[in-house]
């Protein structure tokens, strides 16, 4: 049986929180759907390049995890995130400023 989801919005609002104890800047780009928006985030690493990171469901082990999306300039990056918007209106989309490269998505509690 699989874990129950967290609300987009919930989620969204503790990661940001997550972030911020680490004195990481984070913003909400795209507001999605507060419940069942799916989350995208965006790490600038804040020297012109970029990556992009949504979850994806694995089959196999009926868990959900992150995956890169796209990674490169960060131009490159942007148009990416740009497209997936376009398909999907309820995205929610969060931008993390970060040279060192942390977007905790590794973490307890986020990796999934």
């Amino acid at each position: 049986m699989s874990e129950p989801r967290l609300a987009a919005a919930f989620w969204v609002q503790a990661y940001m929180r997550r972030l911020s104890l680490h004195d990481i800047p984070a913003f909400v780009v795209h507001r999605g759907d507060d419940t069942a928006g799916a989350v995208l985030v965006k790490l600038n690493r804040l020297d012109g390049t970029a990556q992009a990171f949504t979850r994806s469901f694995d089959l196999m082990t009926d868990t959900r995890k992150w995956s890169e999306l796209a990674s490169g300039p960060d131009r490159d990056v942007e148009d990416t995130v740009a497209r997936q918007r376009s398909f999907d209106s309820d995205l929610w989309v969060i931008e993390v400023e970060d040279r060192q490269g942390r977007h905790l998505l590794d973490q307890p509690g986020l990796d999934s």
